[in-house]
């Protein structure tokens, strides 16, 4: 979705990317997100902001990347929230997520991978099999991570092809040998960034990369915090779609951004002002990450007379809850501070995990939400198997929910809309 008059095309062939599959994925990306963003009803005019990122995001986005590289700044590409941004920033790195949220060279990447493996782990090897991720291509390191099995055995076939994986593991349990592991994981990563970028971290740096990322994560909780209104200031697909360009964009100038459209939608709701009506029913989206270009199921709830007022997910409330505490005065207390943050986030790796059914109930109370949905990629065992306790438990307490379990892939529309339909008539009565 570039800007026309710019013609990024030199760039994206120095980078090595497919052009012509790069042309063809654009094309789509540029489609749906006209009908599905540019559509809605009574957005904030803060979403200008989002929507010239979305224009730009494989045009002056690399740009800014590439000229970056050329200063002698490295680029470190990630998959996952438990890679911590603060680390990249202490050695004036920038830290980008990679592509990996639609089907792309599917054929090519089942011919690495089982056919029964998840969408997502699909959509990373489809993405550079195809040739058409810049942020793939110019970071100069790749950070994956060991949260599930999939993941796991899928980087030791990604490095085959990319040559530049890094792999961090991650505890399964939350003790203290969990930390021990998590603190050990980030010392070891803190030694890779200073080889590939010849910068040391220390305290200063340090503190002050931990105060950017807080920053960002305080303006994403004020937008989360203002969607508790009735009627929402912001819709679902929106929000989604902030949290997305989070791990994109420079942060401190999508800070700035996002505490704009928080001071709009603020506003609106003093007013009264929403995108529904009161009364619309309120949903609350539980589980996988959806990752960019993947708006297939809020786009159905949103188009099926319900809006979505929360994510308990990894691109969404789940990946910026908790800040860094940013007292300690010792580069080993602030790697401390980093390691109790990360510790906090509620992935379903974590055996058990009960922390997170207690944040989607308490989320389920603070955005008055009517309904729950289960959502889960296909393959994702820890999430889907989590997802058959969490529905008896909310069960219990009369919360209504449901299951999705689905890829990404529209061939499964229709099939989705009809569930949904039914189940927000049923919260309806």
């Amino acid at each position: 979705m570039p800007d026309v008059a710019v013609d990024y095309r030199p760039m994206w062939r120095e980078l090595g990317l497919n052009l012509e599959n790069h042309d063809a994925l654009l094309g789509v990306l540029s489609q749906v997100y006209g009908s599905i963003f540019l559509s809605q009803k009574n957005r904030p005019a803060g979403m200008s902001y989002l929507d010239f990122v979305m224009s730009e995001v494989h045009g002056l986005r690399i740009k800014e990347l590439v000229d970056a590289k050329k200063q002698g700044r490295k680029v470190i590409g990630t998959y996952c929230t438990f890679v911590p941004e603060e680390l990249v920033l202490a050695v004036n790195g920038i830290m980008v997520g990679l592509c990996a949220g639609a089907d792309f060279a599917i054929e090519e990447a089942e011919k690495y991978l089982p056919r029964n493996t998840c969408a997502l782990i699909k959509s990373t090897f489809g993405f550079k099999l195809g040739g058409v991720c810049p942020y793939l291509e110019a970071s100069d390191l790749v950070v994956g991570e060991n949260t599930c099995d999939g993941k796991k055995k899928a980087y030791e076939i990604f490095d085959g092809i990319i040559k530049k994986v890094y792999v961090m593991d991650l505890p399964q349990v939350k003790n203290d040998n969990g930390k021990a592991l998590m603190r050990a994981e980030y010392v070891r990563f803190i030694k890779k960034l200073k080889a590939i970028s010849g910068k040391q971290i220390d305290v200063e740096a340090l503190k002050t990369a931990i105060t950017i990322v807080n920053n960002k994560r305080k303006a994403l909780y004020r937008l989360q915090d203002v969607r508790k209104n009735n009627p929402a200031p912001i819709s679902g697909l929106d929000s989604l779609l902030i949290n997305q360009v989070g791990f994109y964009d420079n942060p401190v100038r999508f800070t700035d951004s996002i505490n704009k459209i928080c001071d709009e939608c603020e506003s609106r709701a003093k007013k009264g002002e929403g995108v529904a009506t009161e009364g619309t029913m309120r949903i609350l989206v539980s589980g996988c990450p959806m990752a960019v270009p993947n708006w297939k199921l809020p786009h159905i709830v949103e188009t099926s007379g319900a809006v979505i007022v929360g994510e308990e997910s990894c691109v969404g409330e789940r990946g910026i809850r908790n800040l860094v505490q940013n007292k300690a005065t010792t580069l080993d207390g602030l790697v401390d501070a980093l390691v109790e943050r990360y510790m906090g986030i509620d992935c379903a790796i974590y055996t058990p995990n009960t922390e997170r059914l207690d944040h989607i109930k308490e989320m389920y109370k603070k955005y008055r939400a009517d309904g729950v949905i289960l959502y889960g990629l296909n393959f994702c065992t820890p999430y889907m198997m989590e997802a058959m306790s969490i529905e008896k438990e909310l069960q219990k307490e009369k919360i209504p929910v449901i299951k999705i379990e689905t890829d990404y892939s529209q061939e499964d529309t229709e099939q989705l809309k009809t569930r949904i339909d039914a189940f927000i008539e049923m919260i309806k009565g």
